[in-house]
């Protein structure tokens, strides 16, 4: 073994020798490091009289390799006949280099580079709680008024105007306050009248306004507040007597009760209602001579009324198509001595965006007022008219 280790120097050596002396020595050691082989030119080349290589390096090689295959024959794994009959290295390999066949593919686009953000201005602003809404007409009718409605008029045909205008605040939290005013004018001719060349058959100048505290999801406790009157003189055909005229009479409601917000038949039928269990009713009566009219029944310096009672009103709308709307106000009040009901209903057919055509029906009662011996306590009114209304 020693032999071996001195021979395996001695190749070292002469390595290094060559190596200081630049001469080639590449693929000389690999027959020391592969698998240990029995190689036919080893044993030619020592056991020849005359060497046949002149390397110095090979004949180290061959010397250490000879000494190993004399006194260690057992680490020799295969001889170089095995080795030749296993195959040889394909010459087409050996002289071409292999090259790996590579698909190439497109490259890629580079990503756009994204712009810088151009600094954005942050507006914050103020809610708005406030909602304003309006609608109009004017339209020409054909008018039935009974014999003994409180504030005069005939059945004729005749124009009326009207001008409806809210303005509502909901600070979507608890607190609103609804403000609603409705103006009606209209005028009337009729042939048989000798005295009054034009007559009011239509005349309202009325305030509503509601201060509500959300006492529930569609509840609120409400104060409210109902002021009307009417904007000319009222007259009968043939009659210069006033039956009414501008503050005769002014009516002035507040009550205190709860107020209903109506959602219905998947929000198609809309409002409100309002009870009122407490409530003051002032009326006031400028034309003395009609105070007794309007229930004012004291002497004749006296101009106005205040009951206490219980109050009750309802303002729906029920959008039926998208051709007729059904608009209806319900109105009752009682001092339990004396009892005032109104109900307004309006049903409006919109021919077209501009075009609508209308029926009012208004049932009245009021004890207070003088005693019919046809309708008794109740009244009648009814007109229909087709137009031009707008809504805003």
């Amino acid at each position: 073994m020693k032999r071996i280790l001195l021979s395996l120097a001695a190749v070292v050596a002469l390595s290094a020798s060559a190596a200081q002396a630049n001469e080639p020595g590449e693929g000389q050691y690999y027959r020391l490091f592969a698998p240990l082989t029995f190689y036919h030119s080893v044993a030619n080349s020592q056991l020849s009289m005359s060497s046949q290589s002149t390397d110095q390096i090979e004949q180290a090689v061959d010397r250490a390799l000879m000494h190993v295959y004399l006194n260690r024959p057992d680490l020799v794994e295969i001889t170089e006949t095995e080795q030749t009959e296993a195959g040889e290295l394909r010459q087409d390999i050996i002289d071409q280099p292999v090259v790996q066949a590579v698909t190439m593919v497109e490259q890629a686009e580079p990503m756009p580079e994204a712009p810088e953000a151009d600094p954005v201005e942050v507006v914050v602003e103020k809610p708005k709680f406030w909602t304003r809404k309006g609608d109009g007409y004017l339209q020409f009718m054909q008018n039935y008024v009974s014999g003994n409605w409180y504030k005069g008029g005939e059945s004729n045909y005749s124009a009326v105007g009207s001008l409806t205008l809210e303005a509502n605040y909901d600070n979507k939290a608890k607190w609103k306050w609804e403000n609603k005013l409705e103006m009606k004018l209209g005028f009337q001719t009729s042939r048989t009248d000798s005295v009054h060349k034009f007559k009011a058959n239509e005349d309202l100048f009325r305030y509503t306004g509601k201060v509500g505290l959300q006492a529930a999801k569609k509840w609120y406790y409400t104060l409210q507040m109902l002021a009307y009157t009417q904007f000319a003189r009222g007259f009968k055909a043939n009659n210069v007597k006033t039956f009414s005229d501008f503050m005769s009479p002014f009516n002035f409601n507040v009550g205190l009760g709860m107020d209903y917000k109506v959602s219905w038949f998947n929000n198609k039928l809309t409002g409100t209602i309002n009870l009122s269990p407490l409530a003051i009713n002032y009326r006031y009566v400028d034309r003395t001579a009609l105070a007794k009219s309007f229930g004012v029944k004291t002497d004749k310096h006296t101009h106005s009324l205040t009951d206490f009672g219980s109050q009750v009103t309802a303002s729906l709308e029920w959008k039926m198509n998208d051709v007729v709307t059904w608009k209806s106000r319900l109105y009752g009040f009682t001092s339990y001595h004396r009892a005032e009901l109104e109900w307004e209903n309006t049903f409006s057919l919109r021919v077209s965006k501009y075009i609508s055509a209308n029926l009012f029906l208004f049932p009245r009662f009021d004890d207070s007022n003088i005693w019919d011996d046809d309708l008794g306590y109740w009244q009648f009114k009814e007109y229909s008219s087709l137009g031009f209304s707008y809504n805003f």
